[in-house]
């Protein structure tokens, strides 16, 4: 019995020596990761939006008409020239990531005034070889919807690791509207016997319209890139112009235009910081 006591009353006096003995683990401070992936397409915040993007892009442009056309007494007459100017184009947009390697885009774009020059050959009123000099401009508006495959192949640690190229296309429309044709036909003998200059209503209508595109994004965070890329766009034929002292409507047989732009794409469901991690620190005992 006294064995037992004596064993009893030793724990209790060394416990609070025991106690003493453990030195208490600090709380640490919480230390930032730092994201290395740039790019954002594998960090992405919690959300259905994190995937949502808004766009703006401007771009210049080389057009040509594929060829117009006119109705005369007894049938039709063609342009035996048409050409246009180069011009600008500006858009905005939005689209969605849907995942490292495809994502969907539906952007709207203006192209410019671009002036169109155009002659025509054949009788007039002040001689029976006239030619013709033709003036006009046009401008668009489109609404394209795109597909777009991501070339993300390589890491962050490479040398490309903010680069990714792109390919892709769309389709929809585009909204086309001439401004007034201006006609004036002379002699070809002698170009000063002119007829009065004539002047056409322009047309205006939509048009269906599909493009390809090529090019490459550079990721400056995980919510912010830049884009720079070329684009291929056909958009088919439509109304020209209207009636005038005989002649007319007539009928462009559309665009071919080939575009060159650059934009800026922000994704604004994204977090670009990364959640705090505080280290791990063992217990520390003596």
């Amino acid at each position: 019995m006294r064995v037992y006591l004596i064993a009893a009353t030793t724990a209790l006096v060394a416990a609070p020596a025991w106690a003493a003995d453990t030195i208490p683990t600090p709380t640490p401070e919480p230390v930032p990761i730092h994201d290395t992936q740039m790019r954002g397409t594998t960090h992405v915040a919690d959300g259905d939006w994190s995937g949502v993007y808004v766009k703006g892009q401007v771009g210049y442009v080389w057009p040509a008409i594929r060829g117009a056309s006119y109705a005369v007494a007894g049938g039709t007459n063609i342009f035996a020239t048409h050409t246009v100017d180069n011009t600008w184009m500006a858009g905005v947009g939005a689209g969605y990531q849907i995942n490292r390697y495809l994502r969907t885009e539906l952007m709207f774009d203006y192209i410019f005034d671009s002036d169109f020059t155009g002659s025509t050959f054949g009788s007039c009123g002040v001689a029976a070889a006239c030619v013709s000099t033709d003036l006009s401009s046009w401008n668009a508006y489109s609404l394209i919807a795109s597909v777009y495959v991501d070339l993300d192949f390589w890491g962050y640690g490479s040398a490309w690791g903010h680069f990714v190229p792109y390919v892709g296309g769309g389709i929809g429309g585009s909204y086309v509207n001439w401004d007034d044709l201006q006609n004036t036909s002379c002699e070809i003998a002698d170009p000063t016997n002119c007829d009065p200059t004539v002047f056409h209503e322009g047309g205006s209508s939509w048009r269906f319209a599909w493009e390809l595109a090529a090019g490459g994004s550079y990721y400056f965070r995980c919510d912010f890139a830049g884009e720079a890329g070329y684009k291929y766009r056909r958009i088919e034929g439509g109304d020209f112009f209207g009636v005038a002292a005989g002649a007319g409507p007539g009928w462009d047989s559309g665009f071919s235009a080939h575009m060159v732009n650059v934009g800026l794409r922000y994704y604004p469901g994204r977090d670009c910081e990364p959640p705090y991690e505080p280290p791990v620190v063992p217990p520390v005992f003596k």
